[in-house]
Parts: structure tokens; sequence; C-alpha cells
């Protein structure tokens, strides 16, 4: 009977701890809540955290806390808070919530960057996807699927756009650079044409310049001109005298004899 009454006080002491613990823990979720409400979001965030420490049901602390950083924009901690009280809880009412705070912390994050959009909206539509099928009646959650729905559409069918709009730009570069290219080809042969037909006509003009010159009489200067102009006066002279002789030469003589 000892045995037994010290186990049953070993058990009355834990009920008791763990009720204040309890109640420790819903102290700071009170203090937490009001801090919220008054959107004094620091001093909720210390008392969320000191209710975790406190132990008991950790899904309380850690969804609001998750509200917390929601409200801040701090959107990645708060999805990763919503994410666990989803997946820890086995109230379903709970998990439902929690998806669709995943859902709503995902789609904001798509409002703030299209970047992020690009990720967070297929998640955010799962996300809805699964609350309601937690809780099926929940119009709100039926609401945000279509608008995040949509959003995505929008998202597939800008992205489309743009897609095409590069590949129109990718063409139309391509086919200017490749005319480009046959421009420039079609200049470098003008050139090329222009050139040879200059060389050609520099060569006929050359060859002509020579023939012109081959065809002039030759040039002599002062000092060959007078030996030519004293060789032709001495053979002037030269040929007078050789008719002078010539005629000497040629007279008939008469005869001295008498017939």
């Amino acid at each position: 009977m000892t045995y037994f009454r010290n186990i049953l006080g070993i058990i009355i002491l834990m009920l008791v701890m763990n009720n204040i613990s309890a109640q420790s823990e819903n102290k700071y979720i009170r203090n937490g809540n009001s801090d919220f409400k008054e959107q004094n979001f620091y001093q909720a965030e210390k008392n969320y955290v000191k209710s975790l420490e406190k132990g008991g049901q950790v899904y309380k602390g850690l969804f609001n806390l998750g509200d917390v950083y929601y409200e801040t924009h701090n959107y990645g901690q708060a999805g990763a808070l919503f994410d666990s009280v989803a997946r820890i809880t086995e109230d379903r009412d709970i998990s439902s919530q929690a998806f669709y705070n995943l859902g709503n912390t995902l789609l904001s994050a798509s409002l703030e960057s299209d970047t992020v959009a690009a990720e967070a909206l297929p998640l955010s539509v799962e996300s809805y996807k699964q609350a309601l099928r937690l809780n099926p009646s929940d119009t709100a959650a039926k609401y945000n699927l279509a608008y995040a729905q949509q959003m995505m559409k929008n998202q597939e069918q800008q992205q489309q756009n743009q897609d095409q709009n590069q590949d129109q730009q990718n063409q139309d570069q391509q086919d200017q650079e490749k005319k480009d290219q046959e421009d420039q080809e079609q200049e470098n042969q003008e050139q090329e044409n222009q050139d040879q037909q200059q060389n050609q006509d520099q060569q006929q003009q050359d060859g002509q310049q020579q023939q012109s010159q081959g065809q002039q009489p030759k040039q002599i200067s002062k000092e060959d001109a007078e030996r030519m102009l004293e060789a032709m006066k001495n053979d002037e002279k030269k040929t007078l005298e050789k008719v002078k002789l010539s005629k000497v030469k040629g007279k008939t003589s008469k005869s001295e004899k008498d017939w």
C-alpha cells in the first residue's frame, strides 16, 4: 500500500507541475495575443517564444509566432512555422487553418516579388487545396484558391509572352546580323572590283605613256649638235674639194701637132 501511495503521489505531483507549466504557457500566449492586437509585434514575439520554452501545446506558440512573422512580412519564417504546425498537430481544424495561413503567406510573397512568385504561387495553390481537404466548407480558402490560380494563369501567360518577345528579338537580331554581313560582303566585293579597275586603268595608262615616249625623237645635247654641225661642215668642205679636183682632171688638152 505504501508503494502505491508513493506512485500516486508522484503522478499527482506531475499533474500539478504540468498544470503549472500549462498555466505559465497560457500566460505568455495571452500576453503575446494582447501585444499582437496592439501591433506590438516585437513584444508579442518574445512572449510566444517564452511560451514555447515552457512546453505544453507547442503548436499554439508556433502558430501565433507565425502570425507575428506574417504581419512583419517575414514570409520565409512565417511559412516554415505554419508548415510545421500543419504537420505536427492531429487536430484537423488547426491543421486546416495552418495550411490556409501557409497559402496566404506564399501568396503574399508572390505579390511582392515576381521572382518568388514563379515558385511560391504553385505552392500557395497546393496549400489552399490541402486546407480544403481538411475543411471543405472553408469559403475563405476557396476564394483565395481561385485568386491564386488566376494569378498563376496570368503569370504563365506573361511568361509565354516574354518568351515569344525574346524569341522575336533573337530572330530580329539574327536577321540584322545576316543583313549586315551581306552588306559588308557586297561592299568588300565592290571595293575589290573598283581596285581591280583602277589597276587596269593605271596599267593601260602606263603602257600608253611608254609607247608615246618610244615614238618621240631622241633629244640631243647642245655639244652633240655642235659636233654634228661641225662634222657636216667638214664633210661639205671635203665634198667641194673633191668636186673641184674632178673638174680639173676632166679638162681636154689641145693638140700641138699640126695635122
